[in-house]
């Protein structure tokens, strides 16, 4: 399946391709996907694959497949611990791979509560980090995890929500937003100029980090990209969404990744004039 090039929005905000969204396969389906379907570029998720840790490997790629690195997610994540050592390093080698790559947005999560000083030096740390390096590294919003006897364990410090924090970027994730029972369009708002890159999906409250495709869960996708468009944002744009329940069905992975991408670019135009933005 194939996306016409021309319908490209590369005059507009960019629109991205995960490498999470060809999980289980490797970086390489991720790349071949994105050229296929017609997607500006690749956020590339640092994980033990060796590839997406290796510039030349990516630049191989980068080269096949003639779609570009676009994004670096750094391995910040809790099944990335034991990936680039300690939580610093982990930042510092992915702004070095970001160079090498020369992308210039990187994602990073915000610390857990018991990464000690890491923690409490976080938002200093990132805002001399990226005026040393000339980089945007831009913090995602997370939410409250759910466990028994602690309904609203507190994980990470200074909060999952950066929207009262001080940081110069900042990364929104619409699946996130869902579980932490946030309005997405209320906090992108007030977020402002703040705003430097989405990740697109959607989610319910169940509790569980479901990365559905826009339009299936509960978050105001739609509304937000339009509210986005209409103001003229100049961010960037990943599609980040699980695809495993369309993995049998022919074509389904496919399918799916190209009606992510249309309704991300088809809303990112803004409000058509004959609909009206809830308040």
């Amino acid at each position: 399946m194939s996306v016409d090039p021309s319908s490209s929005a590369s005059e507009g905000v960019p629109v991205y391709l995960s490498t999470t969204c060809a999980f289980p396969k490797g970086p390489e389906r991720a790349f071949q996907l994105a050229r296929d379907l017609g997607y500006d570029g690749i956020e590339v998720l640092v994980t033990g694959n060796a590839t997406t840790r290796t510039g030349d490997e990516l630049y191989a790629l980068v080269q096949r497949y003639q779609v570009p690195v676009a994004a670096i997610h750094a391995p910040t994540l809790l099944f990335t611990q034991q990936v680039w050592g300690g939580a610093w390093k982990k930042i510092q080698r992915s702004v070095l791979l970001a160079h090498e790559m020369g992308v210039r947005t990187i994602v990073v999560h915000p610390p857990f509560r018991w990464q000690g000083k890491y923690a409490t030096g976080f938002a200093e740390g990132v805002r001399r980090s990226n005026e040393e390096y000339g980089v945007v590294i831009a913090v995602e919003n997370m939410y409250p995890w759910r466990a028994a006897g602690q309904k609203n364990s507190k994980m990470y410090r200074p909060h999952y929500d950066p929207v009262p924090l001080d940081y110069d970027f900042v990364t929104w994730d619409f699946s996130h937003a869902a579980i932490a029972r946030a309005d997405s369009l209320a906090s992108v708002k007030a977020l402002g100029s703040r705003l430097t890159h989405l990740h697109v999906c959607d989610g319910t409250d169940s509790g569980k980090d479901e990365h559905l495709p826009p339009g299936m869960g509960t978050q105001p996708v739609a509304e937000t990209l339009q509210y986005l468009g209409d103001s003229g944002w100049q961010g960037s744009a990943t599609v980040e969404v699980t695809t495993r329940r369309w993995r049998k069905e022919p074509d389904g992975v496919e399918r799916i990744l190209a009606e992510c991408l249309d309704f991300t670019r088809t809303h990112l135009q803004g409000t058509p004039s004959n609909e009206i933005l809830a308040p």
